[in-house]
């Protein structure tokens, strides 16, 4: 049967306060009104209920058995409700949600620990979902909405209407099998490989990459014998930890354990060994997605 009564907040506060001091008159001065209001309040709230909610007697208020009762849900009643409005401006404001991350696979190794500890740390109430793609997938993702923010390796699939910026910078270095004779090296020059085969990234998969590695062959004054292509960076570093060629791939991935390859540092001073690591998103981005970039612009300063 429905309530022939609106319990708004004010009608619940005036009866907990009741409740709590077990006399009208305390109870209105408490509330900063006359007892005969909230008398009238608390009768037509018991006629609303069809329950006596207190005894009266010359001594004050006692809840009765259904007063006590009311007495625990109206306090969830109200609790429920501020948590309510509470999350709701945590949400508008990025402090609450579910931001869904996208990356390239190596990426996870270097980056993504030190994202899922800093949001954990300034936004425990930010829950980031993780989505490993190649650079393509993410950039298509992002876009479409299936993911809120991407970290992608190569630039170039990214469309003219998703905000991209540079995140991070990394060198490129020598990828060699461990038993070469140059693996041990404090450093080479591309040159130093000019008769090396080499694994390539797939010009269709890794466009940027697979530009940037013939651009400094072609400064370094070769350009490089092919021996295999791949279209991820994981086909790139198993070619070479085979033993079968060599390759120039991100210096990062040295922390990345891999067994059979090692990176040697390359003393070239072209440009094009210069990689870019970039963050995109769509232009509407909502609030939690700008709190995670703010916090990694300051993460990554630091």
């Amino acid at each position: 049967m429905p309530l022939d009564i609106n319990l708004t907040n004010r009608l619940l506060e005036q009866f907990l306060v009741v409740v709590e001091e077990k006399h009208f008159g305390r109870a209105a001065e408490r509330l900063s009104m006359s007892q005969p209001p909230l008398s009238q309040s608390i009768q037509r709230l018991e006629r609303g209920l069809g329950v006596r909610l207190f005894d009266r007697g010359p001594g004050g208020a006692t809840p009765t058995p259904a007063g006590e009762a009311f007495a625990v849900d109206a306090r969830r009643l109200l609790d429920a409700q501020a948590a309510a409005i509470e999350r709701v401006r945590r949400v508008a404001g990025g402090l609450e949600g579910t931001v869904r991350v996208g990356y390239v696979s190596i990426l996870s190794h270097h980056y993504m620990p030190g994202l899922l500890r800093a949001a954990a740390e300034e936004l425990p109430g930010l829950r980031v979902q993780l989505h490993q793609a190649s650079s393509a997938a993410v950039a298509g993702m992002t876009r479409s909405g299936a993911l809120d923010l991407g970290f992608v390796r190569d630039p170039s699939p990214v469309s003219a209407d998703l905000v991209s910026r540079e995140f991070a910078v990394e060198r490129l270095a020598a990828a060699l099998p461990l038993d070469h004779p140059l693996a041990g090296a404090d450093g080479v020059a591309l040159a130093d490989l000019r008769d090396e085969e080499f694994v390539l990234p797939d010009r269709r998969a890794l466009p940027a990459l697979a530009q940037q590695v013939q651009l400094a062959c072609r400064e370094a004054g070769f350009t490089p014998r092919t021996r295999a292509e791949a279209d991820d960076i994981t086909g790139l570093f198993g070619y070479v930890a085979a033993g079968l060629c060599v390759s120039v791939l991100p210096e990062h991935l040295r922390d990345f354990p891999i067994p059979g390859l090692a990176f040697v540092p390359l003393r070239d001073t072209s440009p094009h060994l210069d990689t870019s690591v970039v963050v995109v998103h769509r232009p509407e981005a909502d609030a939690a997605v700008l709190r995670l970039l703010e916090l990694l612009g300051r993460r990554t300063g630091e």
